[in-house]
């Protein structure tokens, strides 16, 4: 491959994503990009196994520490700070390795996906009075009026798509569903190389998510949420609403026993595995990595290799 690779390293949560992405980054002189959701925000580090600068071993991180726990993030500000990157990047020869598990984020980086501009017209707050004063069933129909297939795939329940689909339809005079279908039509603007990591059991999966969550308990884990609430962090932020983190929040407000709320967030935990595990197999380009028992990463590592020269990659 004459062009430095461009190579993302997917999987479900606790599959050995960060370790391979770095080993393959010193292999490459090349620098990870992170794809993922909850690594953005600065100072949830425990929860979101941030990897540590021991885990970095020297390779430089994109797109970890970039936001502030209050602030709202979606995945269309992570593909307009994320794609200067990667360009950059790889313009300067550099090799590339996106490592993380939100499937929607890495897709989008690697699509050069658009999306639908969030003006400050006021036009979403009307909305979000209409639907406080009317209910959202109100706008529900008024949606169903100019994008059926929206309103048909949109839950009652479901606030925030629904005002959103509307705002863009009258900021833009485009529907979401026509303007989502514009991007896809679009070709890739990147070329990448996919490798996904996954169990032959996945009783070890579950195990591994079972024993991070163990691990982060014992690292500080509540702590680091009583640090955030305590900083003026509100309890309702998005970022703490993600697994891990709400569960012992709703322990400290007296609603469940803390025991429950760590059961509760591996039990959550594995069930996101799975989901991550669904959307990662809709992508037939990803070339899987089946670790078995005993986990040996050098195997792992090696495999990750092959492929990667195959494809041309040398190493």
């Amino acid at each position: 491959m004459k062009n430095p690779p461009l190579i993302v390293v997917a999987g479900p949560t606790a599959s050995g994503k960060t370790r391979l992405a770095v080993e393959l980054a010193k292999e490459l002189a090349g620098e990870v990009v992170s794809c993922d959701s909850m690594q953005v925000y600065r100072r949830m580090d425990i929860g979101t196994a941030k990897p540590t600068p021991a885990e970095m071993d020297g390779v430089v991180h994109h797109m970890i520490d970039v936001a502030e726990p209050d602030e709202a993030f979606s995945v269309g500000r992570y593909v307009a700070m994320a794609d200067p990157i990667v360009a950059g990047l790889l313009a300067r020869g550099k090799a590339v390795i996106v490592c993380g598990g939100t499937g929607l984020y890495a897709d989008s980086l690697i699509l050069g996906r658009t999306f639908a501009p969030v003006p400050q017209t006021g036009r979403r707050e009307a909305l979000e009075a209409l639907a406080d004063q009317a209910g959202i069933e109100t706008l529900l129909a008024q949606l169903a009026a100019v994008d059926p297939a929206s309103a048909a795939r949109l839950h009652p329940a479901d606030r925030k798509r629904i005002i959103r689909a509307l705002e863009v339809y009258q900021e833009t005079g485009k529907t979401i569903t026509q303007h989502n279908l514009d991007s896809r039509a679009v070709p890739p603007k990147y070329r990448a190389l996919w490798l996904g990591l996954t169990f032959s059991d996945r009783a070890m999966l579950y195990d591994r998510i079972d024993r991070r969550v163990d691990q982060m308990v014992a690292q500080g884990l509540l702590e680091e949420i009583q640090g955030l609430l305590a900083a003026g962090v509100p309890a309702g932020a998005t970022s703490l609403q993600a697994i891990g983190y709400k569960e012992p929040i709703a322990a400290l407000r007296g609603e469940l026993s803390l025991e429950e709320a760590w059961e509760t967030v591996k039990r959550e935990s594995r069930r996101y595995a799975k989901r991550q595990l669904t959307w990662l197999r809709r992508n037939a380009a990803i070339r899987w990595i089946v670790q078995e028992e005993p986990l040996d990463f050098a195997r792992t590592l090696e495999s990750a290799r092959e492929i990667l020269r195959g494809d041309g990659v040398a190493l």
